[in-house]
């Protein structure tokens, strides 16, 4: 499976020049953690909801401060097509948790762990399937023990 399919696109982003105030607005309108900060189509950095707490207002930045001054400018990135199995080799080298998406330099989307996670579930689902359905199908009650006879 190719990063692309699970990947969430389009992404959530701001140019480097909007107020954290603004960035957080976004957050919450769209109910995200994160947004990427672009220019002209070229990933710039990323700004994270702990990015604005911690170096911003922990800092005692205001609201109006501009996203560039706490966003995150070295970013760990996965192509559209690459296999999933870079993407998760990705988190486990970096610890970050979510990667935006190129395809061919622009950006494509945003893939995080929770989208894996997701994934995963979801293949687990359907491998139990079918064994959830036959639990369901038997009896209630304590299994029966082979050679064991009711008592008065």
């Amino acid at each position: 499976m190719k990063v692309s399919e699970l990947m969430t696109a389009p992404p959530v982003s701001v140019a480097p020049n909007v107020s954290l105030l603004e960035v957080i607005q976004r957050m919450t309108e769209s109910a995200i953690g994160s947004v990427l900060v672009v220019e002209d189509g070229t990933l710039r950095g990323i700004v994270t909801d702990r990015d604005v707490v911690v170096r911003g207002m922990g800092n005692g930045l205001s609201q109006e401060t501009r996203v560039g001054a706490v966003m995150s400018s070295r970013v760990h990135t996965v192509d559209a097509s690459d296999d999933l199995q870079v993407a998760y080799r990705a988190f486990r080298r970096t610890g970050v948790r979510r990667l935006p998406v190129l395809d061919e330099g622009r950006v494509a989307g945003v893939l995080t762990i929770d989208d894996l996670l997701l994934d995963v579930f979801r293949r687990l689902a359907d491998l139990l399937g079918p064994i959830a359905m036959s639990v369901l199908h038997e009896p209630a009650g304590p299994p029966a023990v082979v050679g064991a006879r009711d008592e008065p």
